[in-house]
């Protein structure tokens, strides 16, 4: 029998899965962690099950009761307290969450890409607090675009917009779009540039003027690749922006096990002979990188290029310092 944070857990979600109300009856037929009718007499059961829905009310659920003694989850209404984590735990759950991701039996690895996402480090440093992960840039716009992106996506049909990079140049693309994710409050789509056979990552707030091909609307205009995950995307946000630098990072020999996972299957990951681990990787913005680094470490230094290894000290100087003045303060 499950133990009590199984059966809560197990209580939790059969109440979110469910349609309508749910009866205490189905509840203790259905739930794994409740004992059977012939296990357990009815007030014990209804003592357990009691307790049981006052722990999760305690962590943000709202469940209601109507007069046949029938329970509701009220998704609407129902939301997790405020967290605050540091870097060094933000590190360990992400290192965690990524190990499940690399575990083909995980059933919820969507939700646990975007809940991971949420943990990555932000764009005002390397230790942005988590509400700036959560600021929507223009939701209603982004929200307006990911509609028409996503129709593309699901009719394999090829998509063109006016997109301006960081460096405030424009271009007009027409590229093959694979997939579409979150990260720190803006979309991203995931497309196939045909024309330099490269798959790129664009922000969706940079797009203008998107439009679908319309040319013969039933018959997909190409195949997503059989492989392709966008969870990858997710996990290295460094691999998109302006820039293009191949990096080389080495993980030391005690965390060469947690390589293949960090690495989400992009560029190459070879195994040294003295135990540790070197990825060869293509960034597309050096200070993202740098704070993907120091979030997944200890235990990774960057070996090539030299400028990234300068940067890295010079951020790090600017954090200790900033430390010292709020001691000194």
């Amino acid at each position: 029998m499950a133990d009590a944070t199984e059966r809560l857990v197990n209580l939790a979600l059969r109440l979110a899965a469910a349609r309508g109300p749910v009866s205490a009856t189905r509840i203790r037929d259905e739930v794994e962690g409740y004992p059977a009718a012939g296990e357990q007499d009815d007030d014990a059961f209804k003592r357990m099950l009691e307790r049981d829905k006052d722990q999760l009310r305690e962590n943000g659920f709202v469940i209601e009761a109507d007069a046949e003694g029938n329970y509701r989850l009220d998704a609407e209404a129902t939301f997790a307290s405020r967290v605050t984590l540091g870097a060094l735990e933000r590190a360990v759950m992400r290192a965690a969450g990524l190990a499940m991701l690399s575990d083909p039996s995980f059933p919820f690895a969507p939700e646990l890409r975007f809940a991971l996402a949420k943990l990555s480090a932000g764009p005002e440093g390397f230790d942005a607090p988590l509400s700036a992960l959560l600021a929507d840039e223009d939701p209603v716009s982004q929200g307006a675009s990911v509609a028409i992106i996503t129709g593309a996506i699901e009719a394999r049909k090829t998509l063109s917009f006016r997109y301006t990079n960081s460096l405030g140049e424009h271009k007009t693309h027409t590229v093959e779009p694979y997939g579409v994710f979150a990260l720190d409050g803006r979309w991203y789509l995931v497309a196939r540039d045909p024309s330099l056979d490269e798959t790129r990552t664009y922000a969706v707030t940079r797009a203008e003027d998107l439009a679908v091909n319309p040319t013969r609307p039933r018959h997909p205009d190409f195949e997503r690749p059989a492989d392709f995950d966008v969870g990858r995307y997710i996990n290295l946000p460094f691999q998109y922006g302006a820039e293009e630098i191949p990096a080389t990072i080495v993980f030391a020999r005690d965390q060469a096990w947690r390589a293949p996972a960090l690495c989400s299957g992009v560029g190459t990951l070879t195994e040294r002979d003295d135990g540790t681990a070197e990825w060869h990787v293509t960034a597309r913005d050096g200070r993202r990188l740098l704070r993907w680094m120091i979030e997944n470490g200890p235990g990774l230094t960057v070996a090539a290029p030299s400028t990234l290894t300068e940067l890295l000290r010079e951020e790090a100087a600017a954090t200790m310092a900033a430390h010292e003045g709020a001691c000194d303060a």
